[in-house]
Protein backbone atom coordinates (compact mmCIF):
# COMPACT_ATOMS: atom_id res chain seq x y z
CA UNK A 1 0.00 0.00 0.00
CA UNK A 2 2.69 1.74 0.68
CA UNK A 3 4.29 2.11 -2.55
CA UNK A 4 0.92 2.31 -4.71
CA UNK A 5 0.04 5.62 -2.52
CA UNK A 6 3.79 6.92 -3.10
CA UNK A 7 3.17 6.30 -7.20
CA UNK A 8 0.20 8.17 -6.95
CA UNK A 9 1.98 10.71 -5.33
CA UNK A 10 4.37 11.26 -7.72
CA UNK A 11 2.78 11.54 -10.92
CA UNK A 12 2.34 15.35 -9.92
CA UNK A 13 5.87 15.76 -8.79
CA UNK A 14 7.72 15.92 -12.14
CA UNK A 15 6.05 18.45 -13.31
CA UNK A 16 6.99 20.92 -10.67
CA UNK A 17 10.49 20.65 -12.40
CA UNK A 18 10.72 24.06 -14.60
CA UNK A 19 11.19 23.17 -18.19
CA UNK A 20 11.32 19.46 -18.11
CA UNK A 21 8.85 17.61 -20.23
CA UNK A 22 9.85 14.16 -20.25
CA UNK A 23 7.32 11.55 -22.16
CA UNK A 24 4.30 9.63 -19.68
CA UNK A 25 6.63 6.19 -20.20
CA UNK A 26 9.94 8.06 -18.85
CA UNK A 27 8.30 9.53 -15.83
CA UNK A 28 6.47 5.79 -15.02
CA UNK A 29 9.82 4.00 -15.53
CA UNK A 30 11.60 6.67 -13.02
CA UNK A 31 8.33 6.31 -10.33
CA UNK A 32 9.17 2.20 -10.81
CA UNK A 33 12.30 2.82 -10.27
CA UNK A 34 12.07 5.12 -7.15
CA UNK A 35 9.18 2.16 -5.97
CA UNK A 36 12.35 -0.27 -6.40
CA UNK A 37 14.77 1.47 -4.58
CA UNK A 38 12.29 2.27 -1.37
CA UNK A 39 11.29 -1.70 -1.28
CA UNK A 40 15.23 -2.75 -1.69
CA UNK A 41 15.75 0.09 1.34
CA UNK A 42 13.11 -1.47 3.57
CA UNK A 43 14.21 -5.32 2.85
CA UNK A 44 17.78 -4.51 3.55
CA UNK A 45 18.63 -1.61 5.14
CA UNK A 46 20.69 -2.28 8.44
CA UNK A 47 18.05 -0.28 10.52
CA UNK A 48 13.83 -0.54 10.37
CA UNK A 49 12.85 2.83 8.28
CA UNK A 50 9.89 4.35 8.86
CA UNK A 51 8.35 4.57 5.19
CA UNK A 52 6.67 7.80 6.10
CA UNK A 53 9.87 9.78 7.15
CA UNK A 54 11.37 8.19 4.04
CA UNK A 55 8.30 9.51 1.57
CA UNK A 56 8.45 13.48 3.19
CA UNK A 57 12.55 13.39 2.29
CA UNK A 58 11.70 11.92 -0.96
CA UNK A 59 9.16 15.09 -1.81
CA UNK A 60 11.24 17.71 -0.06
CA UNK A 61 14.39 16.47 -1.68
CA UNK A 62 12.38 17.13 -5.21
CA UNK A 63 11.99 20.41 -3.61
CA UNK A 64 15.06 21.18 -2.42
CA UNK A 65 17.32 20.15 -5.51
CA UNK A 66 15.02 23.24 -7.03
CA UNK A 67 16.18 25.87 -5.06
CA UNK A 68 17.06 26.58 -1.39
CA UNK A 69 14.25 28.48 -0.56
CA UNK A 70 11.49 25.73 -1.60
CA UNK A 71 10.97 23.01 0.73
CA UNK A 72 7.73 20.23 1.50
CA UNK A 73 5.92 21.29 4.71
CA UNK A 74 4.25 18.56 6.82
CA UNK A 75 0.50 19.08 8.32
CA UNK A 76 2.56 19.34 11.57
CA UNK A 77 4.95 22.06 10.51
CA UNK A 78 2.24 23.95 7.96
CA UNK A 79 0.34 23.70 10.88
CA UNK A 80 2.45 25.64 13.34
CA UNK A 81 3.65 27.95 10.67
CA UNK A 82 -0.30 29.34 10.66
CA UNK A 83 -0.26 29.28 14.26
CA UNK A 84 0.91 32.37 16.52
CA UNK A 85 3.11 31.01 18.85
CA UNK A 86 1.13 32.80 21.68
CA UNK A 87 3.79 32.64 23.98
CA UNK A 88 4.03 28.94 24.09
CA UNK A 89 7.08 28.82 22.08
CA UNK A 90 10.28 30.95 21.15
CA UNK A 91 12.39 31.62 18.67
CA UNK A 92 16.28 32.72 18.14
CA UNK A 93 15.44 35.65 15.72
CA UNK A 94 17.08 34.67 12.55
CA UNK A 95 16.12 33.95 8.96
CA UNK A 96 17.60 31.01 7.57
CA UNK A 97 17.99 28.92 4.07
CA UNK A 98 19.62 25.41 3.18
CA UNK A 99 22.70 25.62 1.05
CA UNK A 100 24.73 22.58 -0.10
CA UNK A 101 22.79 20.18 3.02
CA UNK A 102 23.54 22.51 5.68
CA UNK A 103 21.44 25.85 7.26
CA UNK A 104 22.62 28.90 6.06
CA UNK A 105 21.75 32.17 8.26
CA UNK A 106 20.00 34.66 5.47
CA UNK A 107 20.54 37.66 8.79
CA UNK A 108 19.73 37.61 12.10
CA UNK A 109 17.11 40.48 13.46
CA UNK A 110 17.94 43.20 15.48
CA UNK A 111 17.72 42.75 19.28
CA UNK A 112 17.07 38.84 19.12
CA UNK A 113 18.90 36.38 20.89
CA UNK A 114 21.03 35.15 17.61
CA UNK A 115 22.05 38.70 17.12
CA UNK A 116 23.16 39.97 20.71
CA UNK A 117 25.57 36.34 20.46
CA UNK A 118 27.32 37.18 17.60
CA UNK A 119 25.55 34.97 14.85
CA UNK A 120 26.26 36.79 11.61
CA UNK A 121 24.66 36.71 7.86
CA UNK A 122 26.76 34.05 5.92
CA UNK A 123 26.96 31.66 8.79
CA UNK A 124 26.54 28.55 7.92
CA UNK A 125 24.72 26.20 10.80
CA UNK A 126 26.50 22.79 10.56
CA UNK A 127 25.30 21.41 13.99
CA UNK A 128 22.57 22.42 16.51
CA UNK A 129 23.38 20.88 20.05
CA UNK A 130 24.68 16.83 19.09
CA UNK A 131 22.77 17.10 16.23
CA UNK A 132 24.66 17.18 12.90
CA UNK A 133 22.62 19.32 10.30
CA UNK A 134 23.89 17.80 7.26
CA UNK A 135 21.52 15.40 5.55
CA UNK A 136 18.46 16.87 6.99
CA UNK A 137 15.42 19.19 5.41
CA UNK A 138 15.20 22.94 6.40
CA UNK A 139 12.20 22.26 7.54
CA UNK A 140 13.85 19.25 10.37
CA UNK A 141 16.30 21.81 10.66
CA UNK A 142 14.06 24.57 11.60
CA UNK A 143 12.46 22.28 13.98
CA UNK A 144 15.27 21.33 16.24
CA UNK A 145 15.78 25.06 16.95
CA UNK A 146 12.50 25.13 18.22
CA UNK A 147 11.75 25.02 21.68
CA UNK A 148 9.74 26.80 24.97
CA UNK A 149 10.73 30.06 25.80
CA UNK A 150 13.54 30.30 28.41
CA UNK A 151 15.06 27.06 26.89
CA UNK A 152 18.65 27.33 25.69
CA UNK A 153 20.29 25.91 22.24
CA UNK A 154 23.85 25.25 21.37
CA UNK A 155 24.23 26.16 17.41
CA UNK A 156 28.02 25.09 15.95
CA UNK A 157 28.51 27.47 12.92
CA UNK A 158 30.97 27.97 10.31
CA UNK A 159 32.05 31.81 9.31
CA UNK A 160 33.59 32.58 5.99
CA UNK A 161 37.69 34.06 6.98
CA UNK A 162 37.25 31.31 10.05
CA UNK A 163 39.22 28.28 10.05
CA UNK A 164 37.68 26.97 13.12
CA UNK A 165 33.79 26.47 14.44
CA UNK A 166 32.37 28.35 16.19
CA UNK A 167 29.99 27.64 18.96
CA UNK A 168 26.81 29.99 20.38
CA UNK A 169 24.54 29.05 23.03
CA UNK A 170 21.13 30.98 22.47
CA UNK A 171 18.40 31.16 24.67
CA UNK A 172 15.15 31.25 23.15
CA UNK A 173 12.76 34.14 23.28
CA UNK A 174 9.39 35.49 21.90
CA UNK A 175 10.36 37.27 18.74
CA UNK A 176 9.11 40.57 18.85
CA UNK A 177 10.05 42.90 16.38
CA UNK A 178 9.83 46.73 15.71
CA UNK A 179 10.27 46.93 12.25
CA UNK A 180 10.87 51.13 12.00
CA UNK A 181 13.58 53.16 13.72
CA UNK A 182 14.51 56.60 13.41
CA UNK A 183 16.74 59.43 14.99
CA UNK A 184 17.86 62.44 13.93
CA UNK A 185 21.73 62.69 13.77
CA UNK A 186 24.12 65.54 13.65
CA UNK A 187 21.22 68.12 13.93
CA UNK A 188 20.44 67.73 9.94
CA UNK A 189 20.27 63.92 8.84
CA UNK A 190 17.21 62.00 8.74
CA UNK A 191 17.55 58.40 9.92
CA UNK A 192 15.07 55.02 9.25
CA UNK A 193 16.29 51.74 10.53
CA UNK A 194 13.98 48.85 9.25
CA UNK A 195 14.50 45.56 10.17
CA UNK A 196 11.52 43.57 8.22
CA UNK A 197 9.00 44.10 5.56
CA UNK A 198 5.90 43.28 7.84
CA UNK A 199 2.19 44.25 6.77
CA UNK A 200 2.87 47.71 8.96
CA UNK A 201 6.32 48.85 7.87
CA UNK A 202 5.23 51.22 4.59
CA UNK A 203 2.37 52.81 7.48
CA UNK A 204 5.41 53.09 9.90
CA UNK A 205 8.11 54.61 7.85
CA UNK A 206 5.36 56.84 5.98
CA UNK A 207 4.78 58.38 9.63
CA UNK A 208 8.10 58.70 10.74
CA UNK A 209 9.38 60.41 7.32
CA UNK A 210 6.14 63.43 7.76
CA UNK A 211 7.34 64.05 11.50
CA UNK A 212 11.29 64.24 10.21
CA UNK A 213 10.15 66.14 7.59
CA UNK A 214 8.54 68.97 10.19
CA UNK A 215 12.06 69.46 11.61
CA UNK A 216 13.20 72.00 8.78
CA UNK A 217 16.48 71.39 9.82
CA UNK A 218 17.33 67.68 8.03
CA UNK A 219 18.66 67.59 4.68
CA UNK A 220 19.39 64.66 3.96
CA UNK A 221 18.56 60.89 4.84
CA UNK A 222 19.73 57.41 5.62
CA UNK A 223 18.02 54.46 5.42
CA UNK A 224 19.36 51.60 7.04
CA UNK A 225 18.85 47.99 5.34
CA UNK A 226 21.59 45.99 6.84
CA UNK A 227 20.59 42.73 8.21
CA UNK A 228 17.26 42.89 6.89
CA UNK A 229 16.21 39.45 5.28
CA UNK A 230 12.95 41.34 3.70
CA UNK A 231 9.73 40.28 3.95
CA UNK A 232 6.10 41.50 2.20
CA UNK A 233 6.81 42.36 -1.65
CA UNK A 234 3.75 44.98 -1.25
CA UNK A 235 6.02 46.68 1.65
CA UNK A 236 9.03 47.08 -0.51
CA UNK A 237 7.04 48.73 -3.42
CA UNK A 238 5.44 50.69 -1.37
CA UNK A 239 8.27 51.75 0.36
CA UNK A 240 10.70 52.56 -2.67
CA UNK A 241 7.48 55.13 -4.00
CA UNK A 242 8.14 57.06 -0.98
CA UNK A 243 11.36 58.29 -2.24
CA UNK A 244 10.38 58.47 -6.12
CA UNK A 245 8.27 60.48 -8.23
CA UNK A 246 7.82 57.77 -11.48
CA UNK A 247 9.81 55.01 -12.79
CA UNK A 248 9.58 51.35 -12.72
CA UNK A 249 10.20 49.57 -8.93
CA UNK A 250 10.48 46.20 -9.77
CA UNK A 251 9.11 43.75 -12.45
CA UNK A 252 8.25 39.96 -11.98
CA UNK A 253 8.72 36.86 -14.40
CA UNK A 254 7.20 33.78 -14.11
CA UNK A 255 6.99 30.18 -15.96
CA UNK A 256 3.64 31.81 -17.15
CA UNK A 257 3.55 34.72 -19.25
CA UNK A 258 0.27 35.79 -17.79
CA UNK A 259 1.64 36.36 -14.55
CA UNK A 260 4.09 38.21 -15.17
CA UNK A 261 3.70 42.25 -13.69
CA UNK A 262 5.36 45.71 -12.83
CA UNK A 263 4.47 47.92 -10.45
CA UNK A 264 5.68 51.59 -10.91
CA UNK A 265 6.38 54.75 -8.58
CA UNK A 266 3.34 57.16 -8.44
CA UNK A 267 3.93 60.92 -8.14
CA UNK A 268 5.02 62.12 -4.69
CA UNK A 269 8.68 61.80 -3.14
CA UNK A 270 8.12 62.12 0.59
CA UNK A 271 11.23 63.60 1.08
CA UNK A 272 10.96 66.30 -1.54
CA UNK A 273 14.11 65.06 -3.20
CA UNK A 274 16.61 65.20 -0.42
CA UNK A 275 19.63 63.58 -0.85
CA UNK A 276 19.60 59.68 0.37
CA UNK A 277 21.87 57.51 1.03
CA UNK A 278 20.99 54.00 1.93
CA UNK A 279 23.18 51.06 4.08
CA UNK A 280 23.37 47.60 3.01
CA UNK A 281 25.79 44.76 4.01
CA UNK A 282 25.73 40.61 3.39
CA UNK A 283 22.27 40.14 5.37
CA UNK A 284 20.18 42.90 3.33
CA UNK A 285 18.14 40.24 1.42
CA UNK A 286 14.79 40.02 -0.66
CA UNK A 287 12.63 42.98 -0.17
CA UNK A 288 15.22 44.95 0.97
CA UNK A 289 17.52 44.27 -2.43
CA UNK A 290 14.49 45.28 -4.46
CA UNK A 291 14.09 48.80 -2.26
CA UNK A 292 18.08 49.19 -2.60
CA UNK A 293 18.74 48.39 -6.05
CA UNK A 294 14.95 50.23 -7.61
CA UNK A 295 16.60 53.59 -5.65
CA UNK A 296 20.16 52.72 -7.73
CA UNK A 297 19.10 51.91 -10.74
CA UNK A 298 16.81 55.62 -10.68
CA UNK A 299 19.80 57.32 -9.32
CA UNK A 300 17.80 58.09 -6.48
CA UNK A 301 20.20 57.34 -3.78
CA UNK A 302 23.74 56.20 -3.19
CA UNK A 303 24.55 52.63 -1.83
CA UNK A 304 27.00 52.32 0.89
CA UNK A 305 28.22 49.29 2.65
CA UNK A 306 28.98 45.63 1.11
CA UNK A 307 27.27 43.26 -1.49
CA UNK A 308 23.83 42.43 -0.55
CA UNK A 309 22.44 39.14 0.06
CA UNK A 310 20.91 37.71 -3.40
CA UNK A 311 17.86 36.42 -2.96
CA UNK A 312 15.95 37.68 -6.15
CA UNK A 313 13.05 34.74 -5.77
CA UNK A 314 9.20 35.00 -4.93
CA UNK A 315 7.49 32.27 -2.97
CA UNK A 316 4.39 30.72 -2.71
CA UNK A 317 3.00 28.47 -0.30
CA UNK A 318 0.52 25.93 -2.03
CA UNK A 319 -1.68 23.25 0.47
CA UNK A 320 -1.64 20.40 -0.35
CA UNK A 321 -3.97 17.35 0.27
CA UNK A 322 -2.62 15.59 3.27
CA UNK A 323 -3.14 19.29 5.08
CA UNK A 324 0.43 20.26 4.31
CA UNK A 325 1.62 22.64 1.80
CA UNK A 326 4.89 23.40 -0.64
CA UNK A 327 6.91 26.61 -0.24
CA UNK A 328 7.76 26.97 -3.97
CA UNK A 329 9.71 29.58 -6.02
CA UNK A 330 6.52 30.80 -8.70
CA UNK A 331 9.02 33.47 -9.84
CA UNK A 332 11.97 35.94 -10.20
CA UNK A 333 12.44 39.69 -9.10
CA UNK A 334 14.03 41.95 -12.04
CA UNK A 335 14.76 45.81 -10.90
CA UNK A 336 14.28 48.79 -13.20
CA UNK A 337 17.64 47.56 -15.08
CA UNK A 338 16.36 44.14 -15.89
CA UNK A 339 19.01 42.45 -14.12
CA UNK A 340 18.10 39.72 -11.61
CA UNK A 341 19.58 39.89 -8.23
CA UNK A 342 19.06 35.80 -8.04
CA UNK A 343 22.49 35.08 -6.48
CA UNK A 344 24.81 37.92 -7.42
CA UNK A 345 22.83 40.61 -5.37
CA UNK A 346 22.94 44.24 -5.16
CA UNK A 347 26.28 46.10 -5.36
CA UNK A 348 27.06 49.13 -3.14
CA UNK A 349 28.33 52.35 -5.11
CA UNK A 350 31.10 53.03 -1.85
CA UNK A 351 32.55 49.50 -0.75
CA UNK A 352 32.71 49.97 3.30
CA UNK A 353 33.60 46.47 5.03
CA UNK A 354 31.51 46.87 8.49
CA UNK A 355 34.00 46.35 11.50
CA UNK A 356 31.26 45.68 13.97
CA UNK A 357 27.57 44.35 13.71
CA UNK A 358 26.07 46.60 16.64
CA UNK A 359 23.42 48.32 14.55
CA UNK A 360 22.23 50.84 17.63
CA UNK A 361 21.64 53.91 16.15
CA UNK A 362 24.37 56.90 17.08
CA UNK A 363 26.84 53.54 18.01
CA UNK A 364 30.46 54.54 17.98
CA UNK A 365 31.66 51.22 17.01
CA UNK A 366 29.38 51.59 13.56
CA UNK A 367 31.75 52.35 10.69
CA UNK A 368 29.44 52.38 7.77
CA UNK A 369 27.18 54.73 9.54
CA UNK A 370 29.92 56.96 10.99
CA UNK A 371 31.21 57.06 7.17
CA UNK A 372 27.97 58.19 5.90
CA UNK A 373 27.45 60.67 8.74
CA UNK A 374 30.83 62.25 7.22
CA UNK A 375 29.82 61.83 3.48
CA UNK A 376 26.68 63.71 4.16
CA UNK A 377 28.18 66.39 6.20
CA UNK A 378 30.70 66.70 3.43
Amino acid sequence: MIITNLRTLLLVLPFFIIGVSPSKSDIYKKIDLFGEVLEKINKEYVDEVDQSKSMDSAINGLLQSLDPYSAYMSPEIFEEMQTETSGKFGGLGIEVSMEAGVVKVISPIDDTPASRVGIKAGDYIVKINNTQVQGKSLSEAVELMRGPVGTGIELTVRRRGEKKALTFNVVREIIQIQSVKTDILEKNIGYIRLTSFNENSGKQIEKKIKELEKNKKVKAYILDLRNNPGGLLSQAIKITDFFLDNGEIVSTKSRKAYENRKWFAKKGDLTKGKTLLILINYGSASASEIVAGALKDHKRAILLGENSFGKGSVQSIIPLKNSGAIRLTVAKYYLPSGKSISEVGVSPDIEINEKSDDFRIKTETDNQLNYAIKLLNG
